[in-house]
């Protein structure tokens, strides 16, 4: 065992998302090897990593035999994490894993316990057909054990926000420290204001966009662009149809995203529940409100009424229309120098000294 090594094992590259950058992210600021379960050229180039990087190959697309193999995989095929002093694990299934990890540290980065598992189970099992849902409930059984059973060996685990500290001692009775995501604050910039709210939530149910797009129908004098994709997209246009203040853009690249931010009165995140919401922190990073909800993470980084408005709890419409009322253009910019500091706290240089301190043992 090298007693200065650490590793991240993180569950898969499969695209450009929140817990992909965080772990890119601690590995190139750190200098720490990495493991994981695949790759995708759609996801971040780990060429650019100084650290080793070992791919467990796990590649299989067929249902049932992928999650065999993922079990396989993380349980038979790391035995090569007993060389090194610590392990932080990413993800859902790279923690079953920690049983080759036994004379170690063992850091568990928590994103949330598996919603699907836990406070979602009903949610999930009510969008499934029947036979789906059988075999939901066979997972279920044989990986919630697993996973438990695994989270009951790690030494620290750290949960993204107090929102995930609370999902973690509710249903796996442990306690964890908050370590929020890193947000590249320096990538946003505040280019002015045009005359329009910014959504670049993912076209999803749990985001809640219907809600939005309902409450601009009702606004023909305020305009609403919608920056993203997703299963939705369709059935929000039809919602959307007749409605010219309401546009969609479809997935647009970084670049355009970070321009339309930068540009907008505000941007509107409504999202039930949400683990963390950088989406949020991303806004206020440009100087741009958050019209958020009192929910989830964004109760710990939209302060209402100084960097946004958080309307209540399970939204409708009309609190949506009297929020937008209220964050007009004037009311917006002078939210700006609240809204970038607020971001600062957020920033990647105290993510990584915080996580730095909890692998050096402080």
């Amino acid at each position: 065992m090298n007693p200065d090594k650490a590793i991240v094992l993180h569950d898969s590259f499969t695209f450009k998302g929140g817990g992909e950058r965080l772990v890119h992210i601690l590995c190139q600021e750190l200098n720490l090897d990495l493991a994981y379960g695949s790759h995708s050229e759609k996801s971040y180039d780990l060429a650019e990593l100084a650290g080793k990087c070992i791919d467990l190959k796990i590649e299989s697309r067929v249902w049932g035999w992928r999650t065999l193999e993922r079990f396989f995989s993380y349980r038979f095929k790391t035995r090569f994490l007993k060389k090194y002093a610590t392990v932080i694990y990413s993800g859902q299934d790279a923690p079953l894993a920690v049983v080759n990890h036994p004379g170690g540290k063992n850091i568990l980065y928590c994103h949330t316990p598996p919603r699907s598992l836990y406070d979602l189970k009903d949610y999930r099992l009510a969008s499934l057909s029947f036979r789906q849902t059988m075999a939901h409930r066979v997972y279920n059984l044989i990986f919630q054990p697993l996973y438990e059973a695994a989270i009951g060996k790690m030494d620290v685990i750290i949960a993204n926000s107090v929102n995930i500290q609370n999902r973690i001692k509710k249903y796996l009775h442990r306690d964890s420290v908050v370590v929020h995501p890193p947000c590249d604050t320096e990538k946003f910039h505040w280019f002015g204001q045009e005359d329009y709210y910014l959504s670049f939530a993912r076209l999803d149910p749990l985001k809640r966009v219907d809600l939005i797009v309902k409450a601009f129908t009702r606004m023909p004098d305020k305009r609403l662009i919608i920056a993203s994709s997703g299963p939705e997209l369709e059935k929000l246009k039809h919602l959307a149809e007749g409605h010219r203040n309401i546009s969609f853009t479809g997935l647009v690249g970084e670049d355009q995203l970070i321009q339309l931010m930068g540009q907008a009165i505000a941007t509107i995140y409504i999202p039930k529940d949400e683990d963390f919401g950088m989406s949020a922190v991303e806004s206020m990073a440009a100087g741009k409100p958050v019209l958020g909800v009192a929910e989830g993470g964004l109760l710990e980084t939209i302060v209402h009424d100084e960097t946004g408005i958080l309307i209540e709890s399970n939204p409708s419409p009309e609190n949506i229309v009297a929020a937008v009322e209220k964050l007009n253009a004037k009311q917006a910019l002078s939210m700006r120098p609240a809204c970038e500091k607020q971001a600062a706290k957020f920033s990647q240089d105290i993510f990584l000294d915080k996580m730095r301190a909890l692998i050096n043992g402080k």
